[in-house]
């Protein structure tokens, strides 16, 4: 018996297959790729679980539901507690400053070398000591895992929601074409560079390109990434990879003698105010619109639209159309 049949199993799909059979719910799950990997976006994302930091550009929605990720992630992966902090170089003092203003969760940092004694060189940081963050990949293995557990394998087929019988939760992303929904490109550059430590996720900020760096296992260090408005899906551009590799030789310059291990590209499906949402058309539930907040988001779109299923409650995050 099929209680619910999940198209798409991106970060999306997966976290609503897991959470429906929380809820006693037996779910049926398909992707035209099969099981995670390169050929989605939640392959290349950064697995930063940091809701106040998101708070300087996102919405209010985005900083109250990301609050309970790591609690999720945490049954089924390793969650690492140990913040994030955010710096600037000294000419950039005042973006350091203006994204103060605009989140909470913060304690200032005279020097970030008391926190994280390869930064030497910089001074004055914000410590969002509430923060978290995953690896993405060993993440989505997990969660295939859990699923197999509970007897639910990932189908490798392709199909629509037109194509099934009874509700069905349509987590495929851009491929799900929703009228108001744009691609927002990303680029990602992973580096090796053992002689560097750094125990949690470092945000630089620039005025016109940003710099996130996410630490893995193993001496890799994770940069992301651009966000331009575009649905082009090639490969990273050099323009990009030259940001982002200047931006970490900003940071340590130690980080021009890294070994380039990979690089990626990919689109991220938004809304037009960046916020997520459960769509709800008839027996058809869309999960889409996870922007730059997968790994944040997706476990509260899953809970508001299983609510939806089993009790009828239409959170905040449910658009009935």
């Amino acid at each position: 018996m099929t209680d619910v049949t999940i198209i798409g199993a991106g970060v999306m799909g997966l976290c609503a297959a897991y959470t429906a059979c929380k809820v006693g719910l037996t779910p049926r799950l398909i992707d035209r790729n099969g099981a995670p990997g390169p050929h989605g976006c939640s392959w290349w994302a950064g697995g930063m679980l940091a809701p106040f930091c998101e708070g300087a550009v996102a919405e209010p929605a985005i900083v109250a539901h990301g609050q309970a990720a790591p609690a999720f992630w945490a049954e089924v992966t390793y969650v690492t507690h140990r913040g994030s902090l955010v710096m600037a170089l000294q000419r950039d003092r005042a973006e350091l400053e203006r994204f103060a203003r605009r989140t909470c969760g913060h304690r200032w940092v005279d020097d970030p070398a008391a926190l994280e004694p390869d930064l030497t060189q910089h001074k004055g940081a914000l410590f969002f000591e509430a923060e978290a963050h995953l690896d993405p990949r060993r993440a989505l293995t997990r969660l295939v895992d859990a699923l197999a557990g509970h007897g639910v394998h990932i189908e490798r087929t392709e199909a629509t929601p037109e194509d099934m019988d009874g509700p069905v939760i349509d987590a495929r992303g851009m491929a799900a074409a929703l009228p108001d929904l744009r691609a927002v490109r990303g680029e990602m550059v992973v580096l090796r560079a053992p002689d560097i430590t750094l125990s949690r996720p470092i945000r630089l900020l620039h005025p016109r390109h940003p710099l996130y760096i996410v630490p893995r296992p193993g001496g890799l260090f994770m940069l992301g990434a651009t966000q331009l408005e575009s649905s082009d899906r090639r490969g990273i551009s050099a323009r990009a990879l030259l940001e982002l590799l200047s931006a970490a030789y900003a940071l340590d310059p130690r980080f021009a003698a890294a070994e380039l291990v990979e690089t990626g590209a990919d689109l991220r499906p938004a809304f037009p105010d960046n916020v997520p949402r459960v769509t709800v058309r008839g027996r058809v539930l869309h999960l889409n619109g996870l922007f730059r907040h997968g790994y944040l988001m997706a476990p509260a779109l899953a809970r508001q639209a299983t609510d939806y299923l089993t009790k009828g409650i239409k959170g905040d995050l449910v658009h009935e159309t």
